[in-house]
């Protein structure tokens, strides 16, 4: 089903700000760059000779409940069995988490189930009891039943070619889910530099104890979520999600990010920086690692980025994509298809 929508998109794909993207850029393209930031330099545009091997992003710029639908509905994913929507219920007071009221009707249309897990870090989403009344007061059991995956225990999922980890340590109840959809509100993180696709599953889904171990690149389970090693811990992040993968099924997950309220803090912040760039659309991927890199490079193109794309480069965040790609996990290349034209 995926090989034959990207064929279709090569034949008839209208591409949004250029063609595809990588770490491999022409010299213009990075002197274009440069004219809006002096920090953009990890990320860059690959020429459109490649773009047979790309993977598909979709793009709109209508963020709104009916954008979301739409572009759910050209992935052309149908889901087989009971759908999870993994989302960020957002740390009180004032974070930026997807609202209900632009995620609800995806959400009845698959008939879904909000998951996610307790946080590792303390705050007002530790435990069950808790959690679930954040949930609750965020608007989200309004409009779908709500589950967290960690409430009954936790699961191990083998990584298989990982160099930092041999498990993915996951909330139990993500066993009674056959189809995944990880809605994924774009925006810096304080510890990976930006939080997608990848920092939603490498953390979101892993239980408390799981999300020690990928924070600490494996090295243990319990204890501080900090670690000295940057780039370990960024390579551990695709592991986990590459584990979640082979144990779902390439088939049985797809990716979508939202690109508003694009502070530098994360979801996990409860009071957020103000953003200084602008909101750009929602982005959606059967790759993850594909459609992390077009929402970052989306960044570097925007008017107003120069604190989020310090965020990012300060914390080396384009790492996790280097490794999610030198594992399998995905490409950084991509055909960005708008689907608004």
């Amino acid at each position: 089903m995926r090989n034959s929508l990207i064929a279709k998109a090569c034949l008839s794909v209208l591409l949004f700000l250029g063609a595809c993207s990588t770490s491999d850029t022409a010299e213009s393209d990075s002197d274009a760059k440069e004219q809006d930031t002096a920090e953009v330099t990890e990320t860059e545009t690959i020429k459109e000779e490649n773009t047979e091997d790309a993977s598909v992003v979709y793009f709109t710029s209508n963020i709104s409940a009916e954008g979301l639908v739409n572009l759910y509905e050209t992935l052309g994913w149908q889901p087989e069995g009971k759908v999870a929507v993994k989302i960020s219920t957002g740390e009180p007071p004032a974070s930026n988490y997807l609202r209900p009221e632009l995620i609800g009707d995806l959400v009845k249309k698959v008939d879904g189930t909000i998951v996610e897990c307790n946080t590792a870090y303390g705050g007002s989403r530790a435990s069950s009891a808790m959690h679930k009344q954040v949930a609750e007061d965020h608007g989200f059991t309004a409009i779908a039943d709500f589950d967290l995956l960690d409430e009954d225990g936790e699961v191990e999922w083998p990584v298989t070619g990982g160099t930092r980890l041999e498990k993915a340590i996951v909330g139990s109840h993500a066993e009674n889910y056959s189809d995944w959809i990880i809605l994924s509100h774009f925006k810096g993180h304080a510890m990976a530099g930006f939080g997608g696709a990848i920092k939603n599953v490498g953390i979101g889904m892993s239980s408390a104890s799981g999300k020690v171990y990928v924070h600490t690149a494996g090295t243990k389970t319990s204890g501080s979520i900090w670690y000295s090693d940057q780039d370990a811990w960024l390579e551990a992040l695709p592991e986990m999600v590459s584990a979640v993968r082979d144990h779902v099924g390439e088939d049985h997950i797809i990716y979508i990010n939202v690109m508003n309220r694009l502070s530098v803090d994360c979801d996990c912040d409860g009071h957020p920086a103000e953003p200084d760039i602008h909101d750009i659309g929602i982005l959606a991927s059967f790759d993850p690692v594909a459609l992390d890199q077009a929402c970052v490079d989306l960044v570097y193109q925007a008017e107003g980025n120069t604190s989020l794309v310090n965020r990012i480069e300060s914390l080396h965040g384009i790492h996790a994509l280097e490794h999610g790609e030198a594992i399998g996990l995905g490409s950084r290349m991509y055909e960005l298809v708008n689907i608004d034209d």
